[in-house]
């Protein structure tokens, strides 16, 4: 089984989403804080963008929902493997306990060198100012995250796995980002039963066998149910 998710899954949680009315991408343009090219241009406001998602992701309220732990259960409860591909850069899942998981654009809550590529653990805010402990580079250190025009994370491990499971679903994504809006006709050609958890249609609706909407925190924790009574 492999299981996508995108941020509408963690919108009940408190985060925000990008694509919807009043997402992110509405408040601040992607080319100015989520290319290589606008890190280049204005290091300062790179970093205060995800020092202050980072913040947010760390505030006492901000915790995983329902929909989170229903899929930590089907990882542990399930007798065959269970892959979580998350296009988030937020830490829930392993909050709620999920172990068998790709953060595919990288995680908020990492730092990465810019000349040696070590990735570290980072819970403060991050500056033009901070050097690599590991190589000693100067003002080399960025955010773990995968940026439009970068390459997305363990691609050939996330073909491998699709190419092979018997169940694809989606939760939470638009449809409308590739690579990731493309693994459900991968997973369709290779003979997997797709299924689409989403708030509303995505764009790759008519690509799923079976669709189900509604919010995260009801749909995906009833499916869990309904999945783990078929082992």
């Amino acid at each position: 089984m492999v299981i996508l998710t995108g941020a509408g899954i963690s919108k009940e949680s408190g985060l925000d989403t990008f694509r919807c009315a009043g997402g992110v991408w509405e408040r601040v343009r992607l080319e100015d804080v989520a290319t290589p090219e606008g890190f280049a241009r204005d290091p300062d406001l790179v970093h205060q963008f995800y020092n202050d998602r980072r913040t947010g992701l760390l505030h006492a309220n901000v915790q995983p929902n329902a929909a989170h732990e229903a899929l930590a259960t089907l990882e542990r409860e399930w007798p065959g493997e269970v892959l979580l591909v998350t296009q988030n850069i937020d830490d829930l899942h392993e909050r709620a306990g999920s172990r068998n998981l790709i953060h595919m654009h990288g995680e908020l809550l990492k730092a990465r060198c810019g000349a040696c590529y070590a990735v570290s653990e980072i819970r403060r805010d991050l500056s033009v100012e901070d050097d690599c402990a590991g190589c000693g580079a100067i003002a080399e250190m960025r955010p773990h995250v995968v940026w439009f025009g970068e390459m997305p994370l363990e691609m050939d491990r996330i073909y491998r796995e699709l190419a092979g499971c018997a169940l694809f679903l989606s939760i939470g994504t638009s449809g409308n980002v590739y690579p990731a809006a493309g693994f459900v006709q991968e997973a369709r050609v290779n003979g997997a039963h797709t299924v689409e958890l989403n708030l509303d249609p995505s764009e790759g609706a008519t690509l799923f066998d079976e669709k189900i909407y509604g919010p995260a925190t009801r749909e995906v924790p009833a499916f869990v149910e309904r999945l783990l009574a078929l082992r």
